[in-house]
């Protein structure tokens, strides 16, 4: 799993639960480094449970507002929740950025330079696809420093889109005074490569672009904001509060197992405080 101290071997404890109460309605662990290919085996057990909580009574899956972080955001997971049934709002790595009220934060912005400076190392931000000047009509690209690139790839597949790529010639590389800005590592066999979003791509809206809209919207801050305070205290209640913040068992039937029962002390809280 991935941490801030890198990829260690371990688990990752994976739960949903409801807003109103704060009860586990479903809980896993995963060993895998990422979060994204948990979600859509958690869904469905989510969907089990709820079917066996509403056995007697018409359920309206339309009607169950569904958030997760960014962790749990990629095309295939977007394209599930979409035919799911759930009112999902799933946010992207750039969600913060995009919102205004952070975008003129000094505090905020400070602070992203802190985690970016500590992430890199202290090296300055690499040139994006924006830096480039990229001519759609003439299938031309020059990057920050002036030189033009030849293209290597015409609508090349990449995350269900189709894009135009192209390559810096390596002698203009080689000797570039932005290099440092431009690439991580000095260029041996090949120069920058760069590619833009081909235009019939930019009219058809991937699922993580239509998520993009849907959770910029007012509509879609509102509900996005309440999972803080939905999910975040279940795992502090759990690992601070109960000091529960070990597996310590191993296998992933074992491991599991141990979650549950992490997650079952939470809601015997949470049902006992709700009786009294």
């Amino acid at each position: 799993m991935t941490t801030s101290k890198g990829t260690i071997q371990g688990y990752n404890g994976i739960a949903i639960n409801d807003d109103k109460h704060q009860i586990i309605l479903q809980a896993q662990t995963c060993g895998s480094v990422g979060e994204q290919q948990t979600l859509q085996p958690a869904v469905e057990q989510l969907k089990q449970q709820l079917n066996k909580l509403n056995a007697n009574r018409t359920s309206k899956e339309q009607a169950i507002k569904f958030t997760a972080d960014s962790g749990f955001n990629s095309e295939a997971n977007l394209e599930f929740m979409a035919q799911s049934g759930f009112d999902s709002y799933i946010a992207d790595n750039q969600f913060r950025k995009r919102n205004p009220l952070f975008k003129e934060s000094e505090t905020y912005e400070t602070e992203q330079e802190k985690r970016r400076l500590k992430r890199s190392k202290g090296k300055p931000r690499l040139f994006t696809s924006d830096d480039f000047h990229y001519d759609e009509v003439t299938q031309t690209c020059r990057c920050p420093a002036g030189n033009e690139m030849w293209r290597s790839g015409i609508n090349v597949n990449s995350h269900h889109q189709q894009y135009t790529r192209f390559c810096g010639y390596l002698k203009d590389c080689k000797i570039c005074p932005l290099q440092q800005q431009c690439m991580r590592k000095p260029p041996i066999k090949t120069g920058r490569q760069v590619q833009f979003k081909n235009d019939e791509s930019c009219k058809k809206l991937s699922y993580i672009d239509k998520m993009k809209v849907k959770i910029d919207s007012p509509m879609g801050r509102r509900q996005y904001s309440k999972r803080l305070g939905s999910i975040e205290p279940v795992f502090g209640n759990i690992t601070v509060n109960k000091g529960m913040n070990k597996l310590t068992l191993r296998g992933q039937t074992k491991v599991n197992t141990q979650w549950q029962l992490y997650c079952l002390v939470h809601n015997i809280e949470k049902l006992q405080n709700r009786v009294h």
